[in-house]
């Protein structure tokens, strides 16, 4: 049915709206929508929701500027969900307005006191269709046309609260217009998560990193990331720093995947078998965490499917298979697949037996999978494999290692992708973070793509960190796992090894990517303590777990980033969970400075006193007004305020 009302959808949505947004289960998930009309009239939305199973909930939408309307909705299941946005003619609420200005004018209502009790009828019998009760609206309709009142007394009953109150609470169908978006609901740990990654083989193979378990949970991780544990190949196998010599015994790159001992859906024997790998998933759950797995669809030149299917890899003028680089790199262990061949059918044959190895993992029980260098593979392929997976698999998660260019990395989290690799790594000064930070939470990034910050990773070694003192990798680290609710740190990083391949290499040297490495986890100085407070600090307040409300404040010294965060939740004293946290950006150096904060943002009075408690040092401040002054210093441990706000 045609309606003079236009409504559109402006959030959630994707960039391309064509494919689902993104919430998770319990998260608060803003819906704004442009509602428009011809003339003068009153307007109406209400915003409705309902998921897999059918259930969901119905909330009416505030108006605000420029036909602008907003509500909210909090899903409980995982699956794609249907968000509906209803929009109409609020002719009752049109009425009101207008008969109050004619009243106060002097003007003859009769006529306009029945045009009000005809309005009310046509919501009365809305509300008995849909069950409501509708006495209040029955009664101001009755008092409306009682000639024995005064007019006064008329309009009064017409303008009954309960009446007005029943009737927000209705949907009329006065010019009903309505437009609808998807939106994919994923688990709560899609939206928030500390991953720990690490090399089995550095370990001993399962048996030792199930040993490693307890220290994990102890710091407060709930995700462990497993780098490939399958086959490695022996042709053009790495040595140690990546050469091309390797040395017996080398173990090479798990990600030259694929020997005579078996490719994907095969472990490497050095590490254990498939019986050992699920003892290591069971100790996981029992310690709170899962263990992830490395998607990495690329193959050594020893692996089956280069025997088996040859026409699923790019071959040179001369014969050769190319190998993989990305210059000036070169992986001259790595065969990069052809996922577009001409034939559709060895396309599809490819794509089913890629599928087929996810599969197989998600049947012994993994459900994430950090995917390598996504960007290379065509995003069919993803869109195909993500929603074929979770189609039968809702509860997947799929990480996105893609350091790419920003329209790739957003379009990777439009067809599917849960979390993604981010630019963090490379921002460090305060206003590339502001600016980064803002574009993240702000739609339709926030609603597309869930950042994922990692200070550094087995190949990246960045910034501050290089040569850096210890008090580099505490600020990046309380940065990561504060400024986004998902994070990871690779292992080491608690030890701040930092030593770079060369001087304008980002790569660690003796990287663990091409040897064994033994450590010492309880040597000193050592960042376990910040990791486990921070990380039992993230579990207790409800404002940690959001991206969607993060602010910056100012502050007078640009060595200091500031920032809040805010949620409706209970945090750990009840009512509004307010976090502020102060970073200092000099890891050599004290910082002092006066903050300049928003304390209407923050939901704390202007003027009135607050305590600002640091959970990193069990400190508390009583604060006054928006300028507190702050003071850190990296050297004596203390290289940030993560603060919980409470008024009084």
């Amino acid at each position: 049915m045609l309606s003079p009302v236009l409504v559109d959808i402006l959030r959630p949505l994707t960039p391309r709206g064509s494919r689902p947004a993104k919430t998770t289960v319990g998260e608060a998930t803003p819906v704004l929508a442009l509602i428009i009309k011809d003339g003068h009239d009153e307007l109406g939305a209400a915003l409705g929701w309902s998921g897999p199973s059918g259930e969901g909930g119905w909330a009416r939408m505030t108006q605000g500027e420029l036909g602008r309307f907003s509500g909210e909705l909090t899903p409980t299941e995982v699956g794609r969900h249907r968000v509906v946005v209803q929009a109409w003619t609020d002719r009752y609420a049109g009425w009101r307005r207008d008969v109050v200005k004619r009243a106060a004018a002097g003007q003859d209502l009769t006529v306009e006191l029945e045009v009000g009790a005809r309005h009310l009828d046509h919501l009365v019998q809305r509300a008995t269709s849909s069950g409501s009760a509708a006495g209040g609206l029955r009664a101001a309709a009755a008092g409306l046309r009682d000639g024995s009142l005064t007019v006064d007394a008329r309009l009064a009953a017409g303008l009954r609260p309960d009446a007005i109150a029943a009737a927000a609470a209705l949907v009329p169908d006065w010019d009903l217009s309505e437009a609808e978006v998807a939106l994919w609901v994923d688990r709560e740990r899609a939206g928030f998560s500390a991953w720990y990654e690490l090399f089995p083989r550095s370990y001993g193979g399962f048996g030792g990193v199930i040993e490693e378990l307890p220290r994990l949970e102890a710091l407060g991780f709930d995700v462990l990331y497993l780098p490939p544990i399958h086959p490695i190949g022996h042709t053009y196998r790495k040595g140690r720093n990546n050469t091309l010599d390797p040395e017996p015994g080398d173990p090479g790159s798990p990600w030259a995947i694929g020997s005579e001992e078996g490719g994907h859906d095969a472990i490497h024997p050095e590490l254990g078998d498939e019986a050992d790998f699920l003892e290591l998933v069971a100790a996981a759950q029992r310690h709170g965490m899962e263990v992830a797995l490395d998607y990495a669809l690329q193959c050594s030149p020893d692996h089956p499917w280069v025997r088996q299917h040859p026409e699923w890899f790019t071959r040179l003028p001369d014969g050769s298979i190319r190998y993989a680089e990305n210059p000036p790199k070169k992986y001259q262990d790595i065969y990069p697949i052809d996922f577009w061949p001409e034939d559709t059918a060895d396309r599809r044959a490819l794509w089913t037996a890629c599928r087929e190895v996810l599969v197989h993992w998600v049947d012994l029980g993994v459900r994430i999978f950090r995917v390598d260098n996504p960007h290379t593979k065509p995003f069919a392929f993803w869109e195909w494999l993500i929603a074929s997976v979770q189609e039968e698999h809702p509860d997947v998660i799929f990480l996105a290692e893609a350091f790419t260019d920003p329209p790739r990395m957003l379009a990777l989290g439009e067809i599917g992708f849960t979390q993604s690799y981010t630019y963090f790594t490379w921002r460090h000064s305060r206003w590339e973070l502001e600016q980064y930070l803002g574009e993240l939470a702000s739609a339709p990034s926030v609603d597309t793509m869930r950042p994922n910050f990692w200070p550094n990773t087995p190949d990246i070694l960045e910034g501050v960190l290089r040569d850096g003192p210890l008090g580099a990798f505490a600020l990046r680290f309380v940065l990561a796992s504060t400024l986004t609710p998902n994070y990871g740190i690779f292992s080491g990083f608690e030890l701040g090894e930092n030593l770079p391949a060369s001087a304008d290499n980002t790569e660690y040297w003796d990287s663990e990517k091409y040897q064994v490495v033994k450590r010492d986890y309880g040597a000193q100085p050592n960042l376990s303590p910040l990791i486990s407070a921070v990380n039992a600090s993230r579990r207790r307040h409800p404002a940690l777990r959001t991206l969607r409300t993060l602010r910056f404040h100012g502050c007078d010294n640009d060595q200091l980033l500031v920032y809040s965060k805010t949620s409706e939740g209970t945090g750990t004293a009840g009512g509004r969970d307010i976090v502020l946290v102060v970073v200092n950006l000099d890891p050599r150096s004290p910082q002092a400075g006066t903050l300049d904060l928003e304390i209407g943002a923050l939901g704390l009075g202007d003027g009135a006193p607050y305590t600002a408690h640091d959970e990193l040092t069990d400190t508390a401040y009583s604060w006054t007004g928006r300028h507190p002054w702050v003071y850190l210093n990296p050297a004596v441990g203390q290289p940030a305020h993560l603060l919980h706000l409470r008024p009084g």
